[in-house]
């Protein structure tokens, strides 16, 4: 008995000494956190259990208690699905243990209903924006109804500042997207942003986790400074564009490029494949020689620059010329691009471009015939890709789909008299739009007022002129004009006017007497100074002095006496040689005239001259002398003798030798 009674005292200490250790094992364990079951939305079936564990034994074991069932897991986390727990929408009480080897631990338990309890995902994907100074957030929602999200923000670059933070209900107006704004920020400043969100649609929301830091960039607000230039290349055009980079507050984050032109856009086959640049400073792409818009745009994460945007006109041939035949209804190839650009008082506009490629189906191919317009002139390019994506215009040339008449006459038609004769037309061309075909020609018409019955005279000039000059017409004269452009399709509207011609007006008579004084004058100048240069040349021969006579009285038979002055004859005698001087045959022929004539003939000329007598001539005293000095050659002299002679009122030097 005794015996029996020092076992059971034996065993008693065992178990006593095993719960002892088991304790003190149990004691060593840290009891994890109280589990947070919930659904990820108020439509889900799973519920996700989390807890928080701060041992680093490894191979725990994990049991989740709901009441008394219990669900093993090897992480701090397990999903249950609805079916599992069956008590979902009512309370239940719910703990962890974790098993270490042969030690447990268990956590506080916790009453809850499993139905009111959502926790969102933290938000992922976070877009930025800026409006202005505020900042728009948006995210992919994690239901269609609004939340509640909390935003905390602070400038980058500073990490001892406190966070900014405030509440917002989100805005679900955007599919399966939900955004806020977070007003009076600094858009030229750069700032780092975090956001978490929870339900507003069950009793116990729970709080998401924080999303990772977002860094964001300064506003860009000015678009890229770019230049551009410009080069030929083989039917087609090499576009270079340089740009500056952009401020460090917005490039924080990196900056991309993206570079589009309107021909790549129309569904040209000579796209590029790659427009997205980054972090490059220049680019270079290809365009053909049709008009096209190229726009570069700088972007970073929170937005895009205003597009850089460069309009390259049309390359068009110094002869451009009227289509004779398009591929509008032709199989394309595969490399071939057609263009229509519409245009509107000669420029094209590239955003109206009409495009047909190969790619096109029969169904396209009849809306794109059915776009371009009758009466509409466009310019027609055919363009290929040169190496495969270099564009290449082969043709270019002036279409109209249909031709008609101008609807207009031409504009500002204006006639000025410039004489009395003519008169000068000028006028602006008609307008592309008005014009609805080619111009062959101009008909200009004119006719008189004055006269009904007058016929109008009309000719045809050349539609590339905007002004004429009408000839021979009359003085003083009213005229109305008429002017139509004329298209393969017929005759447009006349455009008309009307002027008076210039009257003809009579010489005026004081610029007559003026002209002619003019004359008066300049003929005496150029008299006086031809008098003036023949006295220079030809000395003057002197004008012998005749004194007045006494009329012959007839009744009378008698001279009346008068003076006669005669002049000394002074002979001189030469040395005694008889070397003839350099004037002798003058002389010679004077003396030789004067020798033929003898005494009687001198007499007789004497009394011919006294018998004239009978006119109003009177003998002067000079007849006297001449008969004295006649009288006087009869005298012989030893050596030469220069004689005297007195003929027509001329006195002769005579010189003779002695015989």
């Amino acid at each position: 008995m005794e015996t029996l009674k020092c076992w059971r005292s034996l065993h008693e200490y065992i178990v006593v000494f095993m719960f002892l250790i088991v304790v003190s094992k149990g004691s060593a364990c840290e009891a994890p956190s109280s589990p947070e079951c919930f659904r990820r939305n108020s439509d889900e079936s799973v519920y996700i259990c989390e807890w928080s564990w701060n041992s680093t034994e490894s191979n725990v074991e994990f049991y989740v208690y709901f009441n008394k069932t219990k669900f093993r897991s090897f992480e701090k986390t397990c999903s249950l699905n609805e079916e599992q727990i069956r008590i979902a929408r009512s309370a239940v009480h719910i703990w962890v243990e974790a098993r270490v080897g042969n030690s447990s631990c268990m956590s506080p338990k916790r009453s809850v209903v499993l139905g009111n309890t959502v926790k969102y995902e933290a938000p992922l994907n976070i877009s930025i924006s800026w409006l202005k100074n505020n900042l728009k957030l948006k995210w992919i929602a994690a239901e269609v109804h609004p939340a509640l999200a909390e935003i905390r923000f602070r400038c980058n670059g500073n990490p001892t500042e406190s966070w900014g933070n405030l509440q917002r209900k989100t805005d679900t107006s955007a599919p399966f997207m939900c955004h806020v704004i977070v007003g009076n920020l600094l858009k030229d400043s750069v700032y780092q942003v975090q956001i978490r969100h929870r339900s507003t649609q069950v009793l116990n929301p729970l709080w998401s986790d924080w999303s990772p830091v977002v860094t964001v960039p300064a506003e860009l607000e000015q678009k890229p400074e770019v230049n551009m230039t410009t080069s030929l290349l083989n039917g087609g055009r090499k576009v270079t564009l340089t740009w500056k980079p952009m401020p460090h507050a917005a490039a924080v984050t990196g900056v991309s490029y993206n570079l589009t032109d309107t021909q790549s856009s129309h569904g040209c086959p000579c796209k590029e494949k790659e427009h997205l640049i980054n972090t490059r400073k220049h680019t270079t792409t290809y365009v053909s020689l049709s008009a096209v818009n190229i726009s570069l745009i700088a972007r970073n994460t929170a937005g895009s620059s205003p597009p850089a945007i460069f309009q390259i006109p049309a390359k068009l041939d110094a002869d451009l010329k009227i289509c004779d035949k398009t591929l509008l209804g032709e199989k394309l190839k595969k490399k071939t691009c057609l263009e229509w650009h519409p245009l509107q008082d000669g420029d094209s506009r590239p955003e109206n471009v009409i495009t047909l490629t190969a790619r096109k189906s029969k169904k396209e191919r009849e809306l794109i015939r059915m776009k371009i317009k009758d009466y509409v002139r466009y310019l027609y390019f055919e363009h290929r890709c040169d190496g495969g994506w270099k564009p290449q215009t082969v043709k270019m040339c002036l279409f109209y789909q249909k031709e008609g008449v101008p609807l207009r006459g031409p504009q500002e038609l204006i006639g000025l008299s410039k004489t009395h004769t003519s008169a000068d037309l000028s006028w602006k061309v008609i307008p592309l739009v008005d014009q609805r075909g080619f111009l062959t020609h101009y008909i200009l018409c004119s006719v008189k007022v004055s006269s009904p019955d007058e016929q109008k005279e009309c000719h045809n000039i050349s539609a590339s002129l905007t002004k004429h000059r009408l000839e021979n017409l009359t003085p003083g004269t009213k005229y109305n004009i008429s002017l139509l452009g004329v298209t393969r399709a017929g005759k447009g509207p006349e455009a008309t006017v009307a002027f008076n011609t210039l009257p003809e007006k009579p010489v005026n008579v004081w610029w007559s007497l003026g002209l002619v004084c003019l004359f008066l004058f300049l003929t005496t100048t150029c008299t006086c100074i031809l008098k003036r240069i023949q006295n220079k040349i030809f000395h003057p021969v002197p004008t012998p002095v005749i004194p007045d006579c006494i009329p012959y009285q007839s009744e009378s038979q008698e001279f009346l006496e008068g003076k006669e002055e005669v002049d000394e004859l002074t002979l001189h005698q030469h040395p005694e040689d008889k070397s003839v001087p350099a004037d002798a045959e003058e002389t010679t022929v004077l003396t030789g005239e004067w020798d033929e004539g003898t005494d009687e003939d001198v007499d007789d000329r004497v009394d011919s001259r006294m018998s004239e007598g009978s006119s109003d001539e009177c003998p002067s005293s000079t007849d006297e002398a001449l008969r004295s000095s006649i009288k006087m050659t009869d005298l012989e002299v030893d050596n030469e003798i220069a004689m005297l002679i007195y003929r027509n009122g001329l006195v002769f030097d005579v010189k003779t030798d002695s015989p």
